[in-house]
């Protein structure tokens, strides 16, 4: 069992979550409903081992630190993937999602019109709530290709980690990670209204 393979089998299975827990075998997360990988169950070691293989050695050391981490990376061939790694009865485990390889437009998402109407107001605040899994980094993705299709405008983009990556068209975004390319969203924040 590697993690490349399982990984490439949760895109071909069209899950929207992985979820690798010692005891049990891999679970992926099909149209909402959880569904156990036939096979064998992950030892703590297997989960410890595909886990790692994930990270850097910061990643690792940061882990073994605070024994949780959210971070994303894109697998050469399969996509990109948010990771929160975690322990549960004293061995490591993750969740993990797959990132949707394109942005999808407000309509794909059945979202009202209006939203594209707020993401071009040149003034306010937005806020975009609700429950893990419910679509706020989707949505938010999409808001902001409405603005980098429409407008030339400086975006900064402060996430932990980054999910969606995006290509400059008329405006210029900037993307940082949180412990990566900021200390905080707070200080990245204030450094932000100086641009």
């Amino acid at each position: 069992m590697d993690i490349y393979n399982l990984l490439k089998e949760m895109k071909e299975k069209d899950a929207s979550d992985l979820h690798i827990i010692s005891g049990i075998a891999p679970t992926f997360r099909i149209a909402g409903e959880l569904r156990s990988r036939s096979g064998e169950k992950i030892t703590p070691e297997q989960s410890k081992s595909l886990i790692y293989s994930l990270m850097t050695e910061e990643q690792k050391s940061e882990f073994k630190k605070k024994c949780e981490l959210d971070f994303s990376l894109t697998m050469e061939g399969i996509g990109r993937f948010r990771i929160n790694a975690h322990f549960q009865q004293r061995s490591v485990a993750a969740a993990i999602r797959l990132i949707p390889d394109r942005i999808l437009s407000l309509s794909a998402l059945n979202l009202p019109s209006i939203l594209a109407d707020l993401a071009l107001k040149q003034k306010g605040l937005i806020l975009v709530t609700g429950p893990a899994g419910c679509g706020k980094s989707t949505t938010l993705a999409t808001m902001v290709e409405i603005i980098n299709e429409k407008r030339s405008a400086h975006i900064i983009i402060v996430e932990d980690p980054i999910e969606y990556v995006h290509c400059h068209r008329k405006s210029l975004i900037e993307q940082r990670e949180v412990g990566a390319d900021t200390l905080s969203f707070s200080g990245s924040l204030r450094h932000s209204l100086r641009q």
